[in-house]
């Protein structure tokens, strides 16, 4: 939340919303705003959205149209790039095997299929590994790289792992070079290998510490063409389309949290160019077995290709994701991604099991005072911990962490809220010995202890992460604009749109529509879970509104009522299109008597 939104009176009188938020105007100059529509020639909207995101003018068009020209960087800005390049480069013209030990994760996934695709390419021999969540945990292990490097591995690549993984690397000294590509927190001197390309490492100073790992790899990929191109490798032979391979790392971007400013947004708006031309039949498969008819965006990736692909990771096969994006044609992928959902299900019962017990835990260590949550049980399904997790981090605004327990050892996944450095958290506690590994980054974190431990780790987080104590029980919420019922049509959200792709660092817009009455409401979709009604504007019109996660509290009921008392009502306003028309909604996510 920006700090400069405390400093402004809350907006509509609403300290307390039936959601519980403090709404907040979020400041924009408007000569700024002003200028920025003069000199891109966009809707007044534009201007006043790209101000309060602290645009410029002089950089609004590269944020409405950001190219990679734009905001590509050198590669040779990272730490250990060029020692990299020019390993991976040798492998590659000599044809040799390299092997490819990537996480289990979408972001895992992706930078995976990343660097098969393109080693395999160039003529190099992949071999691709994902370690078994629940039997290898996450990382690189000594016993996996020692067998890849028995099936012929002269190189092994670890993508999305591998910084704190000194002893295991160590392994293959003397059978197989070893380079690391990653983003993970990083403390100490890296591992003893021939690179560890990590924009967080410590002594790294090219400042992408805000990318994901497949980002590290597809400028590796570039840094390896290059090299390659300087030695004289593409004499006889194409190079590789990098362009073509944007649709991994605008979706790995998305699903890893990653702000979308800067390069992360000129990734994720050509990405998902890519992504709409259905190119990759793994990535297309997914988008059908999600029913997705439009031009998928940052919801897409977030809400129907990444939880399919995380879901094999969590409860099943580990590399299924990884399988799926890099099917060669479209019918292997098609029955690919349909096991995936078929996973995702289970996935989504399996979370549902333990949800409401780990909840209640929560809300007892909470209403004891507690900063942060931690929170376990026998046999709770590590592979479900961190999305658990997230909702009562999402619940209570606090940071939680949560454990299942299995023969005295609890293994866990925390989420946290902006400005609680989670990941520094857990490696304090790793390096005072409360851990037997842990890591991540401010937002997330993976962790493993000894069940007696949990009290003693408990008490170092609250004593670490103390100043989540002050945060109110629910985020401000940041509003940017009001717009009668009248107003909201197909020009008002295309103009929104313009400040797109959506998500971490560049949220969507919330606007507020003034004194809406329901006139229809229903529930829909799977348990009823959502709520569907018409509002009516005091001066006209008729709006869709859609509220997701309905649940039973105070905003679904006042949701419910037809004919009731006026509401203002906080949300996202957009297009979608569904059988060839185009619908304008409001998105609910708060409302407040008017």
């Amino acid at each position: 939340m920006d700090a400069r939104l405390s400093e402004n009176p809350p907006a509509f009188g609403v300290e307390h919303s039936l959601a519980g938020r403090r709404w907040l105007w979020r400041p924009a100059e408007d000569r700024i705003a002003q200028a920025i529509a003069q000199r891109c020639g966009v809707p007044d909207v534009v201007g006043r959205l790209l101000a309060g995101r602290g645009v410029m003018p002089d950089r609004a068009a590269d944020f409405l149209d950001p190219t990679l020209r734009a905001y590509l960087p050198d590669p040779s800005a990272l730490t250990d790039m060029d020692v990299a390049a020019a390993r991976i480069a040798d492998a590659v013209q000599r044809g040799a095997t390299v092997a490819i030990f990537g996480d289990y994760d979408v972001d895992g996934a992706c930078s995976g299929a990343l660097m098969a695709m393109g080693l395999g390419e160039l003529g190099a021999r992949t071999i691709n590994y994902v370690p078994d969540r629940q039997r290898e945990g996450y990382g690189p292990n000594a016993q996996a790289l020692l067998a890849l490097a028995a099936q012929g591995a002269e190189l092994v690549v670890c993508v999305d792992c591998g910084t704190a993984a000194h002893d295991a690397l160590a392994a293959l000294r003397g059978r197989a070079d070893a380079i690391v590509l990653d983003h993970h927190k990083s403390q100490g001197a890296p591992p003893a290998i021939v690179a560890t390309v990590n924009p967080n490492r410590a002594d790294d100073e090219s400042g992408l510490g805000n990318v994901c790992a497949a980002t590290i790899s597809f400028l590796t990929l570039v840094a390896v063409q290059r090299e390659l191109r300087r030695r004289g490798f593409f004499a006889t032979r194409p190079e590789l389309d990098l362009i073509s391979m944007l649709d991994l790392v605008a979706l790995a971007t998305v699903c890893d949290v990653m702000p979308l400013s800067g390069l992360n947004r000129a990734l994720v708006a050509q990405g998902l160019k890519v992504m709409a031309r259905r190119g990759r039949p793994g990535i297309a498969a997914l988008l059908d077995v999600a029913q997705v008819k439009e031009a998928p965006g940052t919801m897409t990736c977030g809400f129907a290709i990444g939880p399919r692909i995380n879901a094999a990771g969590r409860i099943a096969e580990a590399d299924l994701g990884l399988r799926t994006l890099l099917a060669p044609e479209l019918a292997t992928a098609t029955a690919l991604a349909r096991r995936l959902d078929e996973i995702n299900r289970e996935r989504q019962a399996v979370e549902a099991g333990l949800l409401d017990e780990a909840m209640a835990q929560a809300e007892a260590q909470f209403a004891a005072g507690a900063s942060v949550a931690l929170v376990a049980g026998e046999r709770w399904h590590p592979g479900v911990v961190g999305i658990v997790a997230g909702r009562i981090k999402e619940a209570f605004n606090r940071p939680a962490l949560v454990a299942g327990i299995a023969e005295g050892t609890a293994v866990g996944s925390g989420r946290s809220v902006p400005g609680i450095d989670l990941g520094g958290a857990i490696i304090a506690a790793r390096e005072a010995g409360l851990l037997i590994k842990g890591g991540g980054h401010a937002m997330a974190a993976g962790f493993t202890f000894e069940a007696e431990r949990i009290e003693a780790l408990r008490d170092f987080l609250a004593e670490r992460l103390a100043a989540a104590a002050t945060l109110p029980n629910a985020p401000d919420l940041a509003i940017e604009g009001t717009a009668a019922v009248a107003m909201i049509d197909e020009t008002l959200a295309a103009a929104i749109g313009r400040v797109g792709p959506f998500g971490a660092g560049n949220e969507e817009p919330v606007f507020v529509v003034p004194r809406a009455r329901v006139v229809r409401s229903d529930r829909i979709g799977r348990n009823e879970g959502t709520i569907r009604a018409i509002v009516e504007g005091e001066t006209g019109g008729r709006l869709k509104t859609i509220l997701f996660r309905a649940g039973e509290n105070d905003l679904a009921a006042a949701l419910s009522r037809p004919g009731g008392e006026p509401l203002n009502l906080a949300g996202h306003i957009r297009a979608e299109q569904w059988n060839g028309r185009t619908t304008v909604s409001l998105i609910l996510i708060d409302a407040a008597p008017a």
